[in-house]
């Protein structure tokens, strides 16, 4: 994409394809300003998704976690991924909620199972797992049956019922 390499500077971007795909990969420090050009200049004005994966022991992965934004132009229907990254021990990447209210739920959501931090979001709470949960249960190091808090959310339940 010759335009998002205009807007940024083609010395931090990385693009590549795959089929119908146009990705671009962008370091942490510079994400934030990448994605408001992209919606200002390029008229990527719809976050359609966020999300993160997170490469523990994946072959030649450099980093930890990889997080995603799927961006759409309502006009024209054009789209394009961009992808960043966080690592250990601290994981952290911008907030984009002030350029996409949408991305709200999202960050709190990445936040929930990954842990990931998204430094000025306004509410970054759990989403989806209780307030006393401690783990994050989308991390590839955290255990297939759990940590044992089945048990306690459980009795927890009954209690409440």
């Amino acid at each position: 994409m010759a335009l998002a390499k205009t807007l940024v500077g083609s010395d931090s971007l990385i693009v590549s394809g795959f089929r119908d795909n146009v990705r671009l990969e962008v370091p942490p420090a510079a994400s934030l300003e990448v994605l408001r050009k992209l919606r200002s200049h390029a008229g990527l004005d719809l976050l359609v998704d966020l999300s993160a994966a997170d490469y523990l022991n994946y072959p030649n992965a450099v980093h930890r976690y990889g997080i995603w934004y799927v961006l759409e132009s309502v006009e024209t229907g054009v789209r394009l991924v961009v992808k960043t990254w966080a690592d250990d021990p601290d994981p952290r990447i911008d907030s984009v909620f002030d350029v996409w209210r949408g991305a709200d739920w999202m960050e709190r959501e990445v936040f929930d199972l990954f842990g990931i931090v998204f430094e000025g979001h306004p509410d970054l709470r759990r989403i989806l797992m209780p307030d006393e949960f401690t783990s994050h249960p989308l991390r590839k190091d955290y255990p297939l049956r759990g940590d044992g808090e089945r048990h306690n959310f459980h009795a927890l339940s009954r209690e409440e019922s």
